[in-house]
């Protein structure tokens, strides 16, 4: 498998700035992975200190700066997967309960067999995380795929920062764009909306805004869902 070009977008909250570190709370995260590599990729990601899946989101726009012994290092714990294959939901971390987990998990399996699109949710608390040997179990990024994907990590990082990170595959950037993801995790990825409302309805509104949008006549968006979405909008 060759290994992913990661294009990395920060997406910077009203009255932040870009800089070499940039404050947790202010910044929410999207990467785009594609299939396609180059060496000269390999440099940039290198230099950059991105890791890939679900370590996964982790780059120098998402952290605060801190003493070179205490940055966050890149994670492969496969130990930490379900037995069960096929699982759309994996909480490492429990954020919602077997009733909604199952209920994500239906509806995502239903949008991917109606649609073809593949979102998934990955609950974690860094460093308690499988890293990158989720790849592998959901199959992502594979050469020769049409990268139709999207992988939602939700961690609180101790309550600092925006708990949505998205891992975009790159056949989704035209039906999905970057001001999507900034206006949707600026929604419901904040602690003033977990601390108001939970995470665990972070965690639905924003995919079921998501599933919403992909199932639209026009299968794109710019802006976020309103909530009330019917059960026919969502396939159900």
């Amino acid at each position: 498998m060759s290994p992913l070009t990661l294009i990395s977008v920060a997406l910077l909250a009203a009255g932040s700035s870009v800089g070499a570190f940039a404050p947790p709370a202010a910044v929410s995260k999207v990467t785009y992975l594609s299939a396609s590599a180059s060496s000269n990729n390999d440099e940039i990601t290198r230099r950059s200190a991105m890791f890939t899946l679900a370590g996964l989101t982790a780059s120098p726009l998402l952290f605060p700066a801190l003493p070179a012994s205490a940055r966050l290092e890149g994670v492969n714990k496969p130990e930490l997967l379900p037995s069960e294959k096929g699982l759309n939901v994996i909480q490492v971390e429990k954020f919602l309960t077997k009733g909604q987990e199952k209920r994500l998990n239906d509806l995502l399996t239903k949008l991917e067999a109606d649609t073809g699109y593949k979102v998934r949710v990955l609950c974690q608390a860094y460093p308690r995380t499988p890293g990158l040997a989720i790849r592998d179990y959901w199959s992502l990024g594979r050469e020769g795929d049409d990268d139709k994907y999207i992988v939602l990590v939700v961690d609180e990082f101790g309550g600092k920062g925006n708990v949505l990170n998205f891992n975009v595959g790159d056949g989704m950037k035209f039906a999905l764009p970057n001001v999507f993801w900034t206006r949707l995790s600026s929604k419901y990825g904040t602690t003033f909306f977990v601390k108001e409302n939970g995470i665990d309805l972070a965690i639905t509104n924003a995919i079921e805004a998501i599933v919403s949008c992909l199932r639209s006549e026009e299968q794109y968006c710019v802006n976020v869902p309103d909530m009330g979405m019917s059960m026919k909008s969502l396939g159900m």
